[in-house]
């Protein structure tokens, strides 16, 4: 899981340094224009065109491909992908993830594996979106019900999947 984040992460992160490349190329090459597509981004934003304009200006002035970044592609240091964070992420979490199913298989005895695993999983997930949601600052009922929701879905499916090929997944 953390390899497929990374890939996907640097995959995100080639695009925006390629974005940020054909920016920094547009600034340089036909900069009037870029000052009007900024114009137009504040303009757009509910601000009049005398001062979409000036903002535009002292904006460019101070740091044009910042700006641009921010204003027009939406990349900000909050916002850039990072993906050597989010393989960590990724794998720390799928890790803790697995810690309750696996705790389930070694000590629940055979007979009950089947049902306390997809039981004692869904009452994880639940708390997992408890938690996330709580940690966030949401309400957890809707958070909760959604990850339960869709965990068992896909529990389902992947159990009928196994019954018609004729395997235990």
């Amino acid at each position: 899981m953390a390899a497929g984040e990374y890939v996907s992460v640097s995959s995100q992160a080639d695009t925006e340094h390629a974005e940020l490349a054909k920016e920094r190329h547009e600034l340089a090459t036909i900069p009037a224009a870029e000052l009007d597509e900024l114009t137009h981004i504040y303009v757009s934003r509910g601000v009049d065109q005398a001062t979409a304009r000036a903002v535009a200006e002292q904006m460019t002035a101070f740091n044009a491909l910042e700006t641009h970044a921010r204003d027009e592609l939406h990349i900000t240091d909050l916002t850039a992908a990072r993906p050597i964070v989010a393989a960590f992420t990724s794998a720390i979490t799928f890790t803790a993830g697995a810690l309750l199913p696996l705790l389930l298989a070694a000590v629940l005895p055979v007979s009950m594996i089947v049902i306390g695993e997809a039981a004692g999983t869904i009452l994880f997930l639940g708390l997992l979106g408890a938690v996330g949601a709580t940690t966030g600052g949401a309400q957890p009922w809707k958070p909760v019900m959604r990850v339960v929701f869709w965990g068992a879905l896909a529990m389902a499916i992947t159990a009928g999947i196994g019954r018609l090929v004729g395997t235990s997944i």
